[in-house]
């Protein structure tokens, strides 16, 4: 867990049960769920195997280990676990490092949640190595944390990286609003009792209780984040 600026710690807007804004990064803020389903689809080819369309939902959002762990047990490929992470890892980073295009809306809302001083954490079940990359381009003046998946003891769907960003920011989770694009997002961001703002990236999300579902950050603005505090606190 890295912390990019200074910590900002319970500051908060006047008049605003807004604490901070934590933000998922793959599909949510940079628009890469496909380049780690292309970087899968090649390394399991160069393996030998061809991956079926069907386990993209399986694998997305979630943990290396366990999206390589069902996918070496899925083909029957020849290879360990930590092999298959470096590949996939050297894969995406390649790839990011050719391109790297941002969602709709994404620069928009960090650029707000900045102008207003808003505790703002980036929270990935991607390594750090990834991270830090993918921070080149989206700034590190954005986030006064990040937290990785290989930096906590359980990763998504779990509620340990949340609570690791709120405890590191010094504010209580459930004034935390938190925006993913996964199921397995939303589970995690849930059991560490924030409130969810899902924009689906791959698969549908329902709505629920603490859970608003958009179309796109566009639709998402610093207004919206504290007005859904207020309506559901």
């Amino acid at each position: 867990m890295t912390s990019t600026v200074p910590a900002l710690g319970t500051r908060t807007a006047e008049g605003s049960a807004l604490q901070a804004v934590l933000l998922d990064m793959d599909g949510t803020l940079v628009d890469t769920e496909g380049f780690w389903w292309d970087v899968e689809n090649e390394v399991f080819a160069s393996l030998g195997h061809t991956l079926d369309e069907s386990w993209r939902h399986v694998v997305v959002g979630g943990p290396m280990t366990r999206s390589a762990g069902f996918l070496i047990e899925a083909t029957g490929a020849d290879i360990s676990l930590a092999e298959l992470t470096v590949l996939l890892n050297d894969g995406f980073e390649e790839r990011i490092g050719r391109t790297l295009p941002l969602m709709p809306g994404a620069a928009r809302l960090l650029a707000e949640l900045s102008e207003h001083e808003i505790p703002t954490a980036l929270v990935s079940a991607s390594h750090r190595r990834i991270i830090d990359r993918v921070l080149t381009s989206l700034g590190h003046r954005h986030f006064a944390l990040t937290v990785a998946g290989d930096e906590v003891p359980r990763t998504k769907p779990h509620p340990d990286p949340y609570l690791a960003a709120a405890a590191g920011l010094g504010v209580d989770p459930a004034r935390c609003a938190v925006v993913e694009d996964t199921a397995t997002g939303v589970a995690a961001a849930e059991a560490a009792g924030c409130h969810v703002v899902a924009v689906p990236s791959v698969a549908p999300i329902t709505p629920a209780a603490r859970r608003t579902v958009v179309g796109s950050l566009e639709e998402v603005d610093l207004a919206f984040l504290r007005g859904l505090m207020t309506l559901t606190l």
